[in-house]
C-alpha cells in the first residue's frame, strides 16, 4: 500500500523539508512506487529528471508532476489525459486553463464513475436475487 494516502491525494504537494532535488529512491519510497514506474513516466515524457551520469536527479517540479500522475491514475484518467492536464501548467496564464480543463475532466469522470456504480449496484442486486432463487434448490432436501 502506498504511503501516499487519499487525503494526501487531495492536498497540494508540500515542499519536503526544504528539499528541491530528489533521487529515484526518494520518490519511490515517498510515493510507494517502483523505480521502474518512475522510469516509465520519464520515457513517456511526463517527468524529466536531470541526468548526472547514470543517476537521475528529480526536481520539485518532477515531484509535483508525479503526484498529479498518481492522483490521475487512481481516479482512472489515461496517461494522455494526465499529460494534457499537467502540461497546461506551462502555458503561463496563472494555471487558469489547467484548472478549468481539470475541473471539466473531473466532472466527466465523476459522471462515468457514477454510471459504473449504478451498473455495479444493479448487477449485484440481480446476482443476489439469482442466488436467493438457486440456493434453496441446492439444499440436501431437494
Amino acid at each position: 500500500m502506498s504511503r501516499f494516502s487519499n487525503a494526501a491525494a487531495l492536498a497540494p504537494v508540500e515542499a519536503r523539508g526544504g528539499l528541491d532535488r530528489f533521487t529515484i529512491t526518494d520518490l519511490s519510497a515517498e510515493f510507494g512506487i517502483t523505480a521502474r514506474a518512475l522510469r516509465f513516466y520519464e520515457d513517456e515524457g511526463l517527468i524529466a529528471p536531470e541526468r548526472r551520469g547514470t543517476q537521475r536527479i528529480y526536481s520539485a517540479r518532477d515531484r509535483a508532476r508525479l503526484a498529479w500522475i498518481l492522483r490521475g491514475k487512481r481516479v482512472g484518467f489515461s496517461l494522455g489525459e494526465i499529460r494534457e492536464m499537467i502540461d497546461l501548467y506551462d502555458i503561463g496564464d496563472g494555471r487558469q486553463v489547467q484548472r478549468q480543463v481539470t475541473l471539466e475532466r473531473c466532472r466527466a469522470r465523476i459522471t462515468t464513475l457514477e454510471q459504473q456504480k449504478h451498473d455495479i449496484d444493479a448487477a449485484l442486486a440481480e446476482l443476489n436475487e439469482f442466488v436467493a432463487v438457486i440456493e434453496p434448490l441446492t439444499s440436501p432436501s431437494h
